[in-house]
């Protein structure tokens, strides 16, 4: 069995293994790491050599950080990667390299067909009929998009968003609130098997499929990093948020909102909770709070997107790609039947 799994900021760890009466057998852990002294790479290889298969990342990080030798130095690498390289291999894991990955980017839409496209996509790459794709949305309409979990009337000013035509939806995903206009954020969703998260938690899967943006954004100049459970942010202030659904048809559904401007004004006016959180320090704290990139790159939005694709294309492969129709269909039912529908949007009032 073989796995692989490549920290954020850290360097790729590789773990070789049999499986015999149900305990791990004949481990070998490589990678392109830095360890010293030599002989802890021999120690990590016999702490997890006898372990029984179904042993959780957690007790193989701790039997492996055991036997390190006093004094050993790890670059790049952790007790933490190596045990979920082993539960990798444990579970036929796959690479963003096995994979054939499709770009989806089209016009503005509505923002009840995105929740709906987001649902629609991810359970057609669970059923194996689309490939694993990213998709790049583009906002017909401003919108506030509210967590799986969260009360609508905790979160929404109703008479606000009313008066400034913002549309309140609720996504399939848990987390925060968003608040959205056309042309002031930049937002893509992943869909991918669940087997590329294979091995993961939650909070290790957010960091892993949020490491080529960081990637991208560091090629636009922003030193960029994952802030767990669900953020990207900055020296400057916070850039965006993630979230994450794992469906039962197993895919992942993994989506980012990050801010390119903000009308910090209308935020705080439409979003209850963002008025909690600066209502002591005024409005110009929701601009520091939040750091938009077309600020800290000095970029247009659509050159950023552009940039951010094409890392993405050289780092993975990625092949231009459109909604088929049977999606788009498949997609404005369950908008008119579940996305605009009022007792979903207050399903938690």
């Amino acid at each position: 069995m073989h796995g692989e799994y490549k920290a954020p900021g850290g360097k790729l760890v590789v773990v070789d293994l049999d499986v015999t009466d149900g305990r791990l057998r004949d481990v070998r852990v490589s990678g392109d790491f830095f360890l010293e002294p030599d002989e802890a790479l021999e120690e990590i290889n016999r702490a997890i050599d006898g372990l029984p298969a179904a042993a959780e990342a957690r007790d193989i990080a701790a039997r492996v950080q055991a036997r390190l030798p006093e004094g050993t130095v790890m670059l790049g690498l952790s007790a933490e990667a190596v045990a979920i390289a082993v539960r990798r291999a444990l579970t036929n894991a796959s690479d963003w390299h096995d994979h054939d990955w499709r770009l989806v980017h089209e016009g503005p839409q509505e923002p009840a067909l995105h929740m709906a496209l987001d649902e629609v996509l991810a359970m057609e790459v669970g059923a194996g009929r689309r490939p694993p794709t990213l998709r790049v949305w583009e906002w017909a309409s401003p919108a506030v998009i509210i967590g799986s979990f969260q009360s609508l009337r905790n979160e929404v000013d109703a008479a606000a968003a009313e008066r400034y035509g913002v549309t309140v939806v609720r996504r399939i995903s848990g987390g925060g609130a968003m608040f959205v206009e056309p042309g002031n954020t930049i937002t893509y969703s992943l869909y991918a098997p669940e087997s590329l998260v294979a091995g993961m938690s939650f909070a290790e899967s957010y960091a892993f499929l949020d490491d080529w943006v960081l990637g991208a954004l560091g090629e636009l100049g922003v030193g960029a990093w994952y802030q767990p459970l669900n953020d990207i942010a900055s020296d400057q202030g916070k850039i965006g948020g993630a979230a994450q659904k794992r469906l039962v048809a197993g895919a992942v559904l993994h989506h980012v909102t990050m801010a390119y401007d903000i009308d910090a004004d209308k935020l705080t006016r439409v979003l209850r909770i963002g008025r909690e959180k600066i209502s002591d320090k005024g409005i110009a704290s929701a601009n520091k709070r939040v750091d938009p990139l077309r600020r800290q790159t000095g970029l247009p939005r659509e050159q950023i997107i552009e940039r951010m694709i094409a890392h993405f294309r050289g780092r993975y492969g990625l092949t231009d790609d459109r909604l088929t129709e049977e999606e788009l269909r498949m997609a404005e039912k369950l908008a008119a039947e579940k996305f605009t529908d009022p007792a979903w949007t207050a399903r938690v009032p």
